[in-house]
């Protein structure tokens, strides 16, 4: 990537984070995010592979899912760090970040309407695209809000409160969404999705205690376009530690997703379960029971203990969860390597956002913390192109191309347990590393 001058764009003034914050103030900090978990994995996981089945044959199943996600979030990958560094740069009296996470939030609420509404596979994927675009203009700039207003050495407490709430809405997105799509009301679960998203988006802007944000005001038309210079720009000399913990992040990730993606399809032509969209919410649910146990510990002890060792534990984990879908034959078994897989996740999302807010520069968190997204919805788009590979193995022999999938993500997360322990370095809870 090219290097800009730094004063290429006009940035707001840096708020050093309080000392002091109430316990609520976690929880408001990161609600919008029970929202967004809620919102993806009640639609990614349930609602869109059941929905697909009435619009395209069966046989072309996981390359239609797999190619409308994959275009929806290469274009969430784009759009994370342009609104991070939009927001970077904002100057108004309700602060920086929450004026685009209401937009964005307004966006997205609509896009579900239209998706509600869909009677082909052609508006089904024009309108799920359209919810990648406008969810993710207010995802960038709610990544700023922990190294804005959180001090150093609490990121990992914050980002333990975090990940319980993607924990809570991970798992009850889940349920909801199976519970509604086993009785043939994917536009009710739709709904439901709606008001979630609106009740935690009226949560994070009446109760983040977000200062206004000073420095030069810019038009918007010059803001966006000064931003398109610099959002993409990745300063990889100066932060070379954050590029591989991105990288590691990406592996780990694409292994995951891709069992998320494909699993209620696994469960339905492997397992022959009679209610598959039910028993993927439970396998969410076992998995979300295992991330429970370790979401808010790992974050804390982090803390106190270091952060690397924690990513790589976890990592390790998270391969031997879904190495062992390889020998499943009845849901029991499911269960066991969800709740595995959950263990190993729970410590991972607290651990490996807490170690990126500690390594990015603080006065372009959002933008840098948007550029994550290249690893986070970057792994789920790349996740997503297994589907033509799942079809095409599973016609030369009945569930060969899930056990494909699923050697394949395994391998890839151990990677990226060996680019963490190879290349990351600890931050501990003392401060932010050296810049070179």
């Amino acid at each position: 990537m090219c290097t800009l001058p730094q004063n290429d764009l006009a940035m707001t003034e840096h708020q050093p984070p309080a000392a002091v914050l109430r316990p609520k103030d976690y929880f408001f900090i990161n609600c919008y995010w029970f929202g967004l978990t809620f919102l993806w994995n009640g639609l990614h996981t349930i609602i869109l592979p059941a929905v697909l089945l009435e619009f395209v044959p069966e046989h072309h199943k996981a390359t239609a899912l797999g190619m409308m996600t994959f275009a929806g979030l290469i274009l969430a990958m784009l759009i994370q760090p342009l609104s991070g560094a939009l927001s970077d740069a904002t100057t108004t009296p309700w602060g920086r970040r929450r004026p685009w996470i209401a937009v964005g939030a307004a966006g997205a609420l609509l896009s579900l309407l239209a998706i509600s509404l869909s009677e082909s596979f052609l508006f089904l994927t024009i309108s799920y695209v359209l919810l990648q675009c406008t969810s993710n203009l207010a995802h960038g700039p709610l990544q700023g809000l922990i190294p804005d207003l959180v001090p150093p050495a609490r990121h990992g407490t914050a980002s333990g409160a975090k990940n319980i709430l993607d924990l809570a809405g991970f798992i009850a997105g889940a349920m909801t969404a199976g519970y509604f799509v086993d009785r043939g009301q994917s536009r009710l679960a739709l709904a439901v999705i709606a008001g979630v998203l609106l009740t935690m988006l009226i949560c994070t802007l009446l109760g983040v205690r977000e200062p206004p944000a000073r420095g030069e005001h810019l038009p918007l038309q010059q803001l966006l376009r000064r931003a398109l210079r610099r959002a993409y720009y990745f300063d990889v000399r100066r932060y070379p530690a954050y590029a591989y913990l991105l990288a590691a992040r990406f592996c780990i990730l694409v292994g995951i997703y891709g069992v998320q993606s494909f699993g209620q399809y696994f469960i339905r032509d492997v397992l022959r379960s009679p209610n598959p969209a039910g028993a993927t919410a439970g396998l969410m649910t076992t998995i979300g029971i295992g991330v429970a146990l370790l979401v808010f510990p790992s974050g804390y002890l982090s803390d106190r203990l270091g952060r690397r060792w924690w990513n790589i534990i976890a990592a390790v984990l998270c391969g031997l969860g879904v190495l062992l879908l390889l020998r499943v034959q009845t849901m029991g078994d499911v269960y066991l390597a969800g709740a595995v897989l959950g263990a190993g996740l729970g410590s991972f999302l607290s651990v490996n956002w807490a170690l990126a807010t500690d390594l990015v520069p603080p006065e372009e968190a959002g933008k840098y913390l948007g550029l994550s997204n290249f690893a986070t919805a970057g792994a789920g788009a790349t996740a997503r192109l297994a589907g033509p590979l799942v079809d095409v193995f599973n016609l030369r022999a009945a569930g060969a191309g899930y056990h494909a999938l699923f050697m394949l993500s395994g391998v890839v997360i151990l990677f990226g347990a060996f680019l963490i322990w190879w290349k990351v370095p600890e931050t501990r809870s003392a401060g932010r590393l050296p810049a070179h």
